[in-house]
């Protein structure tokens, strides 16, 4: 499906009446056997690295896996064709967003290279009418709700709050505050479980943000109250230069068990267990069964952000360690091994990479400068002097350039 092909979706929380009553948790037999497979993700014991939910190993190979293959059971060939095409052409347009960066085109990009296979396999798991409230790196779960990347692009740029409709696409705006989506998403839940309603909803956020005193508080009111909601956490080893042991003693997906609810960690470059892992997730909220936390443990191979060096707090040995880990030649080495895609296939996506990396460019370029004057409206309801004051002093300031210029 294109970008410029999907519809909006309606905002609806659905209809339906939901089995169980606020405040009440159901066990299930699919509940029994997550719990089961979260105990096997917490490793041999002290001290060992917890083991992950995986169904394709980097090297391209299928992994059965008794707990979560029939949340994948009806993956079509076209289907993992599908998910290829999301991560390739996902990659291609958060390339191209850094390059203008570079060239002075944007003001700031925040890249989710690396992080592809987390993203889009979650974002196919969702259904239309849930609800997903972002960080500002989930460029990917966008593509998969139907949100242009250039509308993306203009936020960064700055001519635009945010471009698109969240209610179109049931896509919050991005939250740059770091952690309070959390908050907000479990706000929007525990609406739904009020409304009887069987939808679900997901909060993204990375391992900095686990350490927000939103996400503990959001943790509290989502098992408290029960709440359909699932914490994706995209844990990139790296909130800006901060290594995930110097934020947490045990691995972050544990920190579940604290509250009340289930916890697992999978495999964040594998995008088939995240499909599975997150079908899981959302059938609980969906069932009554309240939160679940998902750690997604993978690696950001580029900078936190364009204004971010890297190097300065890492080395090349590790970036390269998780470069043979690449979620899409993962995914590219399954698919020739299997038979699922030839070389045209790859050929034609390569051509659609290409016209998207050029509509991306042109988009952006294309882009009206906003009104300069536009940052004092909507500050006070009824005006205010101070703010009279300063628009007419910003207003004396812009008029300087012209005289400089000759008047031009």
């Amino acid at each position: 499906m294109t970008v410029e092909s999907t519809a909006a979706r309606t905002p609806r929380r659905s209809a339906g009446t939901k089995a169980g009553t606020t405040g009440t948790k159901r066990t299930t037999s699919t509940t029994k056997k997550a719990a089961g497979a979260t105990k096997k993700a917490a490793g041999a014991g002290k001290g060992a690295e917890p083991a992950l939910v995986q169904l394709l190993t980097p090297e391209g190979e299928r992994v059965k896996n008794a707990e979560f293959d029939r949340y994948v059971a009806d993956v079509t060939a076209d289907d993992l064709r599908g998910l290829y095409r999301d991560m390739v052409l996902t990659r291609r347009f958060d390339a191209e967003a850094t390059s203008l960066q570079r060239q002075g085109e944007l003001g700031l990009w925040a890249s989710l290279l690396g992080q592809e296979a987390a993203q889009i396999g979650s974002g196919r798991a969702l259904r239309d009418d849930d609800y997903v409230f972002p960080t500002y790196r989930e460029h990917g779960v966008a593509w998969c709700r139907g949100v242009d990347p250039t509308n993306l692009l203009g936020m960064f740029r700055g001519v635009n709050n945010g471009g698109w409709d969240p209610n179109g696409n049931n896509f919050h705006l991005y939250t740059i505050v770091i952690g309070s989506q959390a908050l907000h998403a479990t706000g929007y839940a525990m609406g739904v479980t009020k409304d009887g309603a069987d939808s679900a909803v997901i909060a993204y956020f990375g391992d900095g943000a686990s350490s927000q005193g939103d996400v503990a508080e959001a943790f509290t009111f989502s098992a408290v109250y029960n709440a359909p909601v699932v914490f994706f956490c995209q844990n990139n080893q790296w909130a800006i230069s901060e290594p995930t042991e110097k934020q947490s003693r045990v691995p972050l997906y544990q920190r579940a068990q604290g509250f009340g609810f289930p916890g697992v960690r999978v495999d964040g470059n594998d995008v088939l267990a995240n499909l599975a892992v997150t079908k899981w997730a959302l059938e609980r909220a969906r069932a009554g069964e309240g939160p679940t936390l998902v750690e997604a443990f993978t690696y950001r191979m580029g900078a936190h952000t364009t204004s971010d060096d890297p190097t300065r707090y890492r080395g090349d040995e590790e970036r390269l360690a998780w470069e043979a880990k690449d979620p899409i030649l993962r995914l590219r080495r399954y698919l020739e091994a299997s038979n699922h895609a030839d070389e045209g296939f790859f050929a034609e996506l390569e051509t659609e990479s290409e016209a998207l990396g050029k509509r991306v460019r042109e988009a952006v370029r294309a882009m009206p400068d906003p009104d300069h004057f536009a940052i004092f409206e909507n500050v006070y309801a009824d005006g205010h002097a101070l703010v009279d004051e300063e628009r007419a002093q910003f207003a004396a300031y812009q008029a300087s350039f012209a005289d400089e210029d000759g008047g031009k």
